[in-house]
């Protein structure tokens, strides 16, 4: 699996706030208020997160949350985010808890041209077993590696540019929505 071209439609809201199809790296120009999904896997206190690959055309190489993406056209958040883990991670079976929405808008590093990011994200977690298999799609995904909250928090505060503008975001602004009833839940509580 390789990534979507630039130009793959996904949905997004136009400037009468019309949901339409429209090319991805159009609304990443223009800033485009669209839907998305993000995903975090959990293993007790640990959170599995990703290196961007290096061909991707914004945020390459950055390091990210478990997986992000747009739905397609007419797709159920929870099934976008069931397909994105089996595509870009080789994830399957695991179960998705729906633990909210949130909306963020953030200038990202594109390669030829700064972009934005403006989304409406459905976010999941899931509980990942003991011997969860993986296999990385290396068009979309360069590492993975299992963190500590509280190593993440700090690996961001000392290279913030190492990650995705989204993660920073959702750790400091929403994680107690997202970690709430993960062993997660109460780490992130204390180091608010």
């Amino acid at each position: 699996m390789t990534e979507q071209p630039a130009d793959t439609p996904i949905p997004a809201w136009d400037a009468s706030g019309v949901l339409r199809p429209t090319g991805k790296l159009a609304v990443h120009r223009q800033g485009l208020r669209h839907p998305a999904i993000s995903v975090f896997v959990l293993r007790g206190d640990r959170i599995l997160i990703q290196q961007r690959a290096a061909g991707k055309y914004h945020t390459p190489g950055l390091w990210a949350n478990t997986c992000c993406t747009h739905p397609h056209w007419g797709e159920h958040a929870a099934d976008c985010a069931g397909r994105r883990l089996a595509e870009e991670l080789g994830i399957a079976g695991l179960d998705l808890r729906h633990v909210g929405q949130v909306e963020y808008r953030a200038d990202v590093p594109g390669v030829r041209e700064p972009l934005i990011e403006h989304e409406l994200v459905e976010v999941f977690v899931a509980e990942a077993p003991p011997q969860m298999a993986m296999s990385l799609d290396p068009a979309e995904v360069q590492a993975v590696r299992w963190v500590s909250l509280a190593d993440l928090r700090a690996q961001i505060a000392r290279h913030p540019q190492m990650f995705t503008p989204w993660l920073r975001i959702y750790l400091q602004d929403h994680a107690d929505m997202i970690f709430a009833g993960s062993p997660l839940g109460q780490t992130a509580e204390n180091l608010a």
